[in-house]
């Protein structure tokens, strides 16, 4: 019952009618119609651009958090790994709200700059809970021959801790990507008049009533993140590693 719907936007976006509720047979008439609509393209642009930025900046930052909290053995490094749990929890519509009012306390005027700021803020925790039980699992050791070997601190993270982190990575990288292009609530909030982001402008759509182009989008929109959640969790068999699930749940 629960896919139900999602199956009958899916079934009428291939709708030969305007219908919503008529079925007339299968054709391609709306997925044209959304590849010939300049705002929806442009939308569509923005989301990609915000989930692009939003995924490096979340797992630089992510990466090299996870890699703190791990090696810190001081009760600020406890407390640390304790707050990094809290964007988890936090309803985003709470979220959403805290981000708009501090970029207006700033007087920083909403656009697509605090859209991509505040999805990366966000979304760092994602990657640390997830790269955090990986750096974890690494045996230390393997570092400290690397620089018995001459290695700098540095070099040895970088030649041999990310290396063993890479499908870690990757796999949290890919599912920054497909939870930013869908994120509504979020962009809702700290977006500003032009251009928005594709989730923002299929709400300003609807609100007008649902077009059949709308269905097309949400098809594709749906497609692409079974996609990337699929990729994200097959990943890591690509490397020899273990399932994806374990990854992303942290095991």
């Amino acid at each position: 019952m629960l896919y139900l719907p999602i199956a009958v936007v899916a079934l009428f976006s291939f709708n030969t009618k305007k219908s919503l509720t008529v079925f007339g047979g299968f054709s391609l008439r709306w997925y044209r119609a959304f590849a010939h609509d300049d705002v929806l393209l442009s939308s569509l642009s923005t989301s990609l651009r915000i989930s692009l930025v939003a995924m490096a900046g979340s797992v630089v930052l992510g990466a090299a958090l996870a890699l703190g909290l791990v090696r810190c053995r001081t009760r600020l490094g406890s407390l640390s790994g304790l707050i990094m749990l809290v964007p988890l929890i936090t309803p985003e519509i709470v979220t959403g709200v805290a981000s708009m009012l501090l970029f207006k306390g700033l007087g920083v005027a909403l656009s697509t700059s605090t859209v991509m700021l505040a999805e990366i803020t966000f979304s760092i925790s994602y990657v640390t809970v997830i790269l955090r039980s990986r750096v974890a699992a690494l045996n230390p050791e393997v570092e400290e021959a690397a620089m018995d070997l001459g290695a700098t601190r540095w070099q040895a993270v970088r030649l041999v801790t990310l290396p063993a982190l890479l499908p870690a990575v990757l796999a949290s990288a890919v599912l920054i990507f497909a939870l930013v292009f869908d994120d509504f609530v979020l962009a809702y909030f700290t977006t500003g008049v032009d251009p928005q982001p594709l989730s923002v402008r299929i709400y300003s759509a609807i609100r007008f009533g649902v077009q059949p182009t709308i269905n097309a989008v949400g098809t594709l929109m749906l497609a692409g993140s079974i996609v990337l959640i699929a990729l994200a969790l097959f990943i890591p068999r690509l490397f020899g590693r273990r399932g994806g699930l374990d990854i992303l749940s942290g095991e």
